[in-house]
Order: structure tokens, then C-alpha cells, then sequence
């Protein structure tokens, strides 16, 4: 199960790239205190230097760094983007869901991105996720 609150998902968010988009997630985990500012660096910078790996299904992004980048507590955001963007995925792309995940061991880390890819990977709940207008129906799929 993933802890997520309100204040870790934000709705049609505005990003005009990749780029914009992981940093968009990652400020709601500094917001609560989840990471350091510069783990969102490290987040853009890994998707920058080893590229869109991190689009790891149709219409998501899973962005992420090591735990040493400012892991202060382990978490996830999600935001939808208003309109999708392109992450340069050969088959994945474009991106309309970007979840942020800090783990603070490589185990935390890896066992984030199961429930994520559980969730993620049902239809029906991807479909709600994708459609939800409030914060709430997304927190009980979660």
C-alpha cells in the first residue's frame, strides 16, 4: 500500500516537457518535507543522462533517484498532467501520469515501484486515475 495524501497529488497540472513535469512532482515532495530540493536535480538529471527508462508504461512516468540525493522519508507524489507529454519513449509515450517515488533503501525503493506497477497495470484503476476529478477517488485507489 502507498501512503499518499492530498497535499502528494496534484490535478491537471500544466508542463510543457519532461523536464518540467519531474520537477512539478518532486516539488510536492519537498513541499512535505519527503526530499531535499536536490533530489528533484537528481531526478531531472538521471532522466537527462540514461533517458525515458523511467516511462515504465503507457501514459506513466515513474521519475526517481538514489536515496543519498535528500531521501528524507519514503514516499510517492503523483500528478496528472493536464495535457500529455512527451518523454521520448519509443512506445510508452506521451506521459499524462508522473509518479515520484523516494525510497530510502533500494528494498523501500523496488517495493514502491511493485505497488505502483499492481496498481498502475489494472485498466479499470488506471481509467479512474485518469478520470478522477478529485483528489479523494485517487487516494482510495491508492
Amino acid at each position: 500500500m502507498l501512503a499518499l495524501n492530498e497535499n502528494l497529488i496534484c490535478l491537471e497540472v500544466e508542463a510543457n516537457n519532461a523536464e518540467e513535469a519531474i520537477r512539478k512532482a518532486g516539488s510536492l515532495l519537498v513541499k512535505e518535507k519527503k526530499v531535499e530540493e536536490r533530489y528533484i536535480d537528481a531526478m531531472v538529471q538521471g532522466y537527462k543522462e540514461v533517458g525515458p527508462y523511467i516511462v515504465l508504461a503507457p501514459f506513466i512516468a515513474v521519475p526517481h533517484a538514489r536515496p543519498e540525493h535528500g531521501v528524507i522519508e519514503q514516499s510517492v507524489s503523483l500528478i496528472r498532467l493536464k495535457e500529455p507529454v512527451v518523454f521520448g519513449h519509443p512506445t510508452n509515450d506521451p506521459v499524462q501520469l508522473v509518479c515520484a517515488i523516494c525510497g530510502t533503501d533500494s528494498t523501500s525503493h523496488i517495493g514502491m515501484l511493485q505497488s505502483l506497477s499492481a496498481i498502475l497495470g489494472s485498466k479499470e484503476k488506471l481509467e479512474i486515475i485518469l478520470n478522477a476529478n478529485a483528489k479523494d477517488e485517487i487516494i482510495s485507489i491508492l
